[in-house]
């Protein structure tokens, strides 16, 4: 393909030859041998963009189309293609950019001395169609920069998602929690602007200053120096605002954690009138923030005003080495000009890096971050089906440490539940019932022994396919933007409707879904901000029953229900139990357990005891035998 492309260069140079003359050799030569490398530039631009299409269409992707990413290098890999082209359309932009030096060269040194208005027109020509030609490629480069952060943010996306999904069962949940997503979102930022066409420019600073030595080795010299120093000035810019950048990026996760938790609380803000106190530690956070921010600020715009000062005095010098030059008769009155601004554009790049050094340092540690988040959340592994739970559940001797956490909450507890069978559990506050419960349906990992169902622990199924198989009322209701019937039916992409009316109908809750102004369809708003506390307990309910798990867990399920909601849930129950499901219910008030058989009762994190409900209630109830008092007689010693 190459050969092809030269030998049609090779033809475009002959006719050229005939038609400008020979009066344009230098500039028409420059022009012509440059173009090979222009198609080569844009060959392999084309060649990059199709393996990228081709690996978005690839066997084996994700859901959007994007390739499977399983680490931070992959996707760089699969664009290997497009990023070799950048660095051939960036050589040939860098020698694109002797344009407009040559040419001032040619206007001084030929066009002046010798009077010639064609030259001075056919110089005019060629130039013209160079600098479109640039143009065009710049455009071309920076519209390729923006399509690779868009690719990346589309390959990366979706396990930044995973990590904002996943990170709190993992860790303790500090700062701001969206991080990952605004981590992608700087780095897509940067690759979209102008920052990293510097970076590509970097790399040829010596060459425009080995074309000043060939000027002359005073000039060379001089944009030499001026390169060190500017360099110096980047060096220090990144050892200056690195820590201050990194140090900002905690503080405004803080702010915006802050900001967050007041808007979910609004109401109470509200009528306790905390809104004023919040708002103190509001400003106070926001002024930290604002105070390292305007210090890195001003540390990377003094050091980018000082390297555009050093520009401009370098150009200046550069100036004044020509102008001793020409008096020496060592240099032309051409190379006064070309020099200037050969030396200008050599340390342009320099420039712009520091100009944009604080979204580099930026970009830097957010992909830092992702690349940590990565290697401590990996992605779930695909694992072996198994088919559905039917025959028990299995806890042995479990101990649960809640994310982030050193403290065990739960310790050793044990029992085991088989089909038609309800447990509850039951304890004073702080007992360990929701711990236990988180790990029975796998929200938090078990740190000893294992949770069973049909004898497969729990971390032998994906959470997708466990989730199919479990219900689970947590005791903070959280419902999401969208109508009744999606928050039932889970978001399936593909719903059944009778599964989801079967649901609403063994929750009980059919009926006043049909009383809501569009029913089923219903938009509920973020949480469910349109329903009661109760409607969205029960609305949660139903929600767990969904395709007649085999394990429904409900904490606190009547913590929000009347009388009427303490009936559907026990009806609820017993319909779980008739089809041979296994129910656990944490509950606080009796009237939870009327659809249970056993009871788990839990004191200090250990299960106290196990066994029929009727039992341990009547054991639970008798009255403690009274203790005697010992009269003392008055004086006596205690």
């Amino acid at each position: 393909m190459l050969d092809i492309l030269s030998q049609c260069c090779a033809q475009i140079a002959a006719d050229a030859r005939v038609w400008l003359g020979p009066v344009l050799d230098g500039p028409r030569d420059f022009a012509l041998r440059a173009a090979p490398f222009i198609g080569a530039a844009i060959i392999l631009v084309r060649f990059g963009l199709a393996r990228r299409r081709r690996a978005r269409v690839a066997p084996g992707g994700d859901h959007d189309g994007s390739p499977p990413v399983r680490d931070l290098a992959s996707p760089l890999q699969a664009c290997r293609g497009v990023l070799v082209g950048l660095g051939l359309i960036t050589a040939m932009l860098n020698v694109l950019y002797l344009t407009g030096s040559f040419f001032m060269l040619e206007v001084y040194d030929r066009v002046v001395p010798s009077h010639s208005v064609p030259t001075l027109i056919g110089l005019a020509a060629l130039v013209g169609a160079l600098y479109v030609f640039q143009a065009f490629l710049d455009i071309l480069r920076g519209r390729i920069l923006v399509r690779i952060g868009e690719w990346l943010d589309r390959a990366f996306s979706a396990r930044a998602y995973d990590i904002v999904a996943r990170w709190p069962l993992r860790a303790r949940a500090s700062g701001d929690g969206l991080q990952p997503m605004r981590d992608l979102d700087q780095v897509r930022s940067y690759l979209s602007g102008l920052g990293p066409t510097a970076l590509f420019d970097l790399p040829w600073i010596p060459f425009y200053l080995t074309i000043c030595f060939l000027f002359h080795p005073l000039l060379g010299l001089t944009a030499s120096v001026g390169s060190v120093l500017l360099v110096s000035l980047t060096i220090l810019t990144d050892r200056l605002t690195r820590a201050r950048t990194k140090e900002a990026t905690g503080q405004i996760a803080q702010r915006n954690a802050l900001a967050e938790a007041s808007r979910r609380n609004a109401e109470v803000l509200q009528a306790m009138g905390m809104r004023g106190r919040l708002a103190a530690r509001w400003s106070e956070a926001n002024d930290i923030y604002m105070t390292t921010q305007r210090r890195a600020a001003d540390i990377a715009g003094g050091f980018g005003s000082a390297s555009k000062v050093l520009r401009m005095v370098l150009q200046s010098a550069v100036l004044g080495v020509g102008g001793y030059l020409v008096i020496q008769q060592e240099a032309s009155a051409g190379i006064i000009i070309a020099g200037a601004i050969l030396t200008s554009r050599a340390l342009a790049p320099v420039e712009l890096t520091i100009a944009h050094w604080k979204g580099l340092i930026a970009a830097r540690q957010s992909w830092k971050r992702l690349q940590q988040q990565w290697a401590q959340l990996p992605a779930e592994e695909e694992k072996t089906p198994l088919p559905p739970p039917c025959r028990a559940l299995a806890v042995e001797a479990v101990s649960v440490v809640p994310p982030g956490e050193q403290t065990v909450v739960v310790q050793e507890a044990s029992f085991a539940l088989n089909p038609g069978q309800g447990g509850g559990i039951v304890g004073p506050s702080a007992s360990g019932k929701s711990s236990l419960v988180r790990a029975v349906v796998g929200v938090w990992g078990a740190a000893r022994g294992k949770v069973r169902l049909d004898g497969a622990a729990l971390d032998q199924w994906s959470s997708e396919a466990l989730g199919r198989h479990i219900g689970y009322l947590p005791q903070d209701v959280e419902l999401f933007a969208g109508t009744v019937a999606q928050n039932i039916n889970r978001f399936e992409p593909a719903p059944d409707a009778e599964a989801t009316i079967a649901a609403a109908r063994a929750a009980g809750v059919h009926e006043m879904v049909l009383r809501l102004p569009k029913g089923y369809d219903t938009p509920i708003g973020e949480g469910g901000a349109a329903l009661s506390a109760g409607q969205r307990q029960r609305i949660a309910l139903a929600r767990a029953l969904y395709r007649d798990p085999f394990l429904v867990v409900l904490d606190e399920p009547n913590s929000n229900l009347d009388a009427e909601g303490d009936q559907a849930l026990t009806q609820a129950i017993l319909g779980v139990r008739a089809r041979g499901g296994i129910v656990i219910v944490v509950a606080h008030r009796t009237s939870a357990l009327a659809g249970v058989d056993q009871l788990i009762v839990m004191a200090e994190g250990r299960v106290q005891a196990f066994g029929p409900k009727d039992t341990l209630l009547a054991k639970m109830m008798q009255p403690r035998p009274a203790v005697p008092l010992k009269v003392v007689a008055e004086g006596a010693n205690s």
